[in-house]
């Protein structure tokens, strides 16, 4: 049931219509999480540039889902599971993968290393452990690589607790979560 009205981009105030409207030149459309933060264009602005930001990073755009489908799977956000599932399709992650991800798993050391760290950000908020570091460092990644796995957690916490409160309808092939 959703709790926040979707705001149609026709109808818009001039603020959300404009960000709206640079949503649906990036995706071909308008999906419902946006429409959704459309009801405060300053969170819709303040979405668009954090993910803006960090994808202009190092981390590619493969590994950054990766990274969304291992959060959506531990905070259980079928929208974004969903949303995440349907864009990695894009980008070469399988049915299978993307179930494996939401577990927050991965037959790619690196990704599985990746996702490991994630998830222990997630489930210990943020109080990581050397040992955390230890891993994902060992597994190759770098000090700049960490802290955008840490943005791109953040981000998608964000995402996923908006959706879970706002109860967006999924506009995306629905992936249930088990």
């Amino acid at each position: 049931m959703a709790n926040l009205p979707l705001i149609d981009p026709a109808s818009a105030n001039p603020a959300a219509k404009t960000l709206l409207d640079g949503v649906k030149r990036s995706f071909g459309g308008v999906p419902n999480i946006f429409k959704a933060f459309a009801n405060s264009p300053a969170t819709l602005d303040a979405y668009l540039s954090f993910a803006g930001a960090l994808g202009k990073g190092d981390l590619d755009r493969k590994l950054r889902e990766h990274l969304a489908l291992a959060v959506a799977g531990i905070n259980a956000c079928t929208y974004c599971a969903s949303a995440h599932s349907a864009i990695g399709k894009t980008l070469g992650i399988g049915d299978a993968e993307a179930k494996d991800n939401l577990l927050g798993k991965s037959a790619d050391p690196k990704v599985a290393a990746a996702l490991v760290f994630a998830r222990s950000l997630v489930t210990k908020r943020g109080r990581l452990s050397d040992g955390d570091f230890k891993a994902i460092r060992a597994a190759g990644y770098g000090d700049d690589a960490i802290v955008e796995i840490i943005g791109h957690v953040s981000l998608n916490i964000f995402t996923n607790y908006f959706n879970l409160a706002a109860g967006t309808e999924v506009d995306f092939p629905r992936v249930e979560l088990t």
